[in-house]
C-alpha cells in the first residue's frame, strides 16, 4: 500500500440549507397568532417593509370625504357640556340622552381564582393569628381541582420551617408573634424541611401539632364550595354528601365503607352485604353523578382557549370552497421610499450599499415565503376537502384513512412539509372547528377492498354502544362479529384499546341491573 497524496475527481449531490430556507420552514410550521408576531417584529427590524393598507389609492379620495362627513356629523351631536354647566343643566333634553352618550373606557381586571376565593372565606370567621396562619398555608397547598395536593406531614413541617424563620423574638415585637411587620413572605408549598431536634418552642412560640392541621383542615373543608379540602375522590365525594341533605344514607355507607367494590360495579356482593336488592344499590350510585368529582375548577382562574382557524371551509352553491383565514396577518410590502433612497448610492459608503442590499433582498425574499406558505395551505387543505367530501356531506362514520404520504404525493412536495403545514393548525368547517391532524388516520381493511379510516371505526363503536340493550351490554367480542357483518375486519384486542380510547367501559361494568 502506498501513502501519499492523489488527486480526483467526482461528482456528488447534496443538500444545503440556508438560513432562508430554515426560516421559510419556521414559517410554514407557525399557527396564525405565532406568524402574526413573527410578522410584526420583522416590520420593526427590516425598514424595507411597510404595511399595505386596506383601501386601494382609487378609494382614498372617497374615504376621506367619508370621514369628514363623519366628523361633521359626530361634531354637530356632540355635547357642549361648557353650555351645560352654565345653564345648570337646563338645555333640553333628559339626563339618560347625555348619560347614553357617555363612553366608559373597559378596564381589564383579574379574576379571583380559587385561593383567593377560600382566602377570602378564611377572613370572615373568628379565628386566631395562630389558626389563620396554619389555614393560609393549607389553602397554599389546594390545587385547582379543590385537593389537597400535599401530605399533612409535609404541611406541618413547612409551618413550622416558616415559622422558626420568620417568628419575631418576644423582646422585639409586643404584639402577636404573627402580626408581622409589613407583608410576610408566603409560605413555599410542598417544602419538607425537618424540624429542628431543639424541642417544641422557638422564640416562646410553640411549634404547630398534627392535631391543629387537622383541625384547621376541617375548617376548609367546610368552606365553599363543598368537597374543597379533600385529600382523594372519596374524601370529597363525603364531604359533599355532608352538605346535601337529601343524599341517600345507603349512597353514604357505599362510598364510605365499600369505595372500591363500589367502583368495581360489584352490586350483587354489595346488595348482599348491606341487605339490598343489586337494582337498589345501582339506584343509589346512580345519585352519585350528581356530585362535582373535582369541585375547585369552578372557581379556577384559567382563562378560555381561544382558537383562531387558519382555515376556512364553506359551501357556496352546493360545493366546497377553502379559504384562508388570515384578515388577522399583516400585508407586507417592500416600501417606496426606501426603493427610491437605495436606487441612488453614489454617496453610499460601501457598508450601507451592504446593509441595503441585505435589507431588500430580506424583504423581498419574506413576501415571497407568506405568498409560498399561502399557497402550500391551500393545496393541502383543497385535496383533504376533495379526499374526505363523505366527511362533510355525512359525518365522522364516513371518514377515509389518509396519510401525509398520500398528500405529499399528489400536490408534489415532501412528507415533512405537509406535516409542518398540519401541525397546530386549525380549519373552520360546517361540522364545527377542527385540527387538520383530525383528517388523518391509519386504514383497517373490509371485505369489499377498500379501506376504513380508525376514526370512523371509533365513531362507529360510540354508536353500538349508545343503542345497545343496558340489560345486555355488548362485549368486545360481539362488537367484533358487528363489525364483520359491515364488512370490516378487526381483531378483539383493537376494539378494547378504541374502547379504552373512548371512555367506554367493559361490558360487565355497562350492565344493569
Amino acid at each position: 500500500m502506498k501513502t501519499g497524496l492523489h488527486q480526483q475527481t467526482g461528482l456528488r449531490q447534496e443538500l444545503r440549507i440556508n438560513p432562508r430556507l430554515y426560516q421559510a420552514m419556521d414559517m410554514l410550521y407557525m399557527p396564525m397568532m405565532d406568524l402574526q408576531l413573527h410578522l410584526k417584529t420583522e416590520l420593526l427590524m427590516n425598514p424595507f417593509l411597510e404595511l399595505v393598507e386596506p383601501e386601494d389609492e382609487e378609494q382614498d379620495t372617497e374615504t376621506a370625504t367619508n370621514e369628514q362627513e363623519k366628523e361633521k356629523a359626530e361634531k354637530e351631536e356632540e355635547i357642549d357640556w361648557e353650555e351645560i354647566l352654565l345653564n345648570g343643566f337646563d338645555v333640553g333634553g333628559t339626563r339618560q340622552q347625555f348619560e347614553a352618550q357617555e363612553y366608559i373606557e373597559p378596564v381589564c381586571v383579574e379574576t379571583p381564582d380559587l385561593a383567593d376565593h377560600l382566602r377570602g372565606q378564611l377572613q370572615l370567621l373568628e379565628l386566631s393569628p395562630r389558626q389563620v396562619l396554619l389555614g393560609e398555608e393549607l389553602i397554599g397547598h389546594i390545587n385547582d381541582e379543590g385537593y389537597l395536593a400535599t401530605p399533612l406531614d409535609e404541611v406541618l413541617s413547612s409551618v413550622n420551617q416558616y415559622l422558626a424563620t420568620y417568628a419575631p423574638h418576644p423582646e422585639e415585637e409586643e404584639s402577636d408573634p404573627f402580626d408581622l411587620p409589613g407583608e410576610p413572605l408566603p409560605p413555599t408549598p410542598g417544602l419538607a424541611t425537618a424540624i429542628p431536634p431543639a424541642a417544641e418552642v422557638v422564640d416562646g412560640v410553640a411549634y404547630f401539632t398534627m392535631e391543629e392541621v387537622v383541625e384547621a383542615l376541617q375548617v376548609i373543608q367546610r368552606m365553599d364550595p363543598p368537597g374543597v379540602g379533600a385529600r382523594d375522590i372519596r374524601e370529597c365525594i363525603l364531604l359533599q354528601m355532608t352538605e346535601d341533605k337529601d343524599a341517600s344514607p345507603l349512597a353514604r355507607r357505599l362510598v364510605d365503607e365499600a369505595f372500591e367494590d363500589l367502583k368495581a360495579h360489584r352490586w350483587n356482593d354489595l346488595g348482599k352485604r348491606y341487605g339490598a336488592e343489586p337494582s337498589q344499590v345501582q339506584a343509589a350510585a346512580d345519585t352519585l353523578s350528581s356530585y362535582d368529582p373535582k369541585p375547585g375548577l369552578k372557581h379556577s382562574n384559567r382563562s378560555d382557549g381561544y382558537i383562531i382557524p387558519d382555515l376556512v371551509v364553506q359551501v357556496v352553491d352546493g360545493r366546497y370552497h377553502v379559504f384562508l383565514n388570515d384578515t388577522g396577518v399583516p400585508r407586507l410590502r417592500v416600501s417606496r421610499s426606501y426603493q427610491e433612497l437605495a436606487r441612488d448610492r453614489t454617496k453610499m459608503t460601501a457598508e450601507h450599499r451592504e446593509f441595503i442590499t441585505t435589507k431588500m433582498n430580506s424583504a423581498n425574499w419574506m413576501i415571497q415565503a407568506i405568498e409560498q406558505r399561502r399557497q402550500t395551505m391551500l393545496k393541502v387543505m383543497n385535496f383533504i376537502v376533495d379526499r374526505q367530501r363523505a366527511f362533510f356531506e355525512k359525518g365522522v362514520e364516513y371518514l377515509k384513512p389518509l396519510t401525509l404520504r398520500e398528500v405529499a404525493d399528489v400536490i408534489s412536495m415532501h412528507e415533512s412539509t405537509v406535516s409542518r403545514v398540519t401541525n397546530e393548525k386549525y380549519v373552520q368547517t360546517p361540522r364545527g372547528v377542527l385540527p387538520l391532524k383530525f383528517f388523518f388516520s391509519s386504514a383497517l381493511s373490509t371485505a369489499s377492498g377498500e379501506e376504513a379510516s380508525a376514526r370512523s371505526i371509533r365513531a362507529k363503536l360510540e354508536k353500538m354502544v349508545a343503542e345497545e340493550d343496558n340489560a345486555k351490554p355488548l362485549t368486545d367480542q360481539q362488537i367484533v362479529h358487528l363489525f364483520q357483518e359491515q364488512g370490516i375486519q378487526i381483531a378483539r384486542r383493537t376494539v378494547a384499546k378504541y374502547r379504552d380510547q373512548l371512555g367506554i367501559l367493559p361490558a360487565r361494568m355497562r350492565k344493569r341491573v
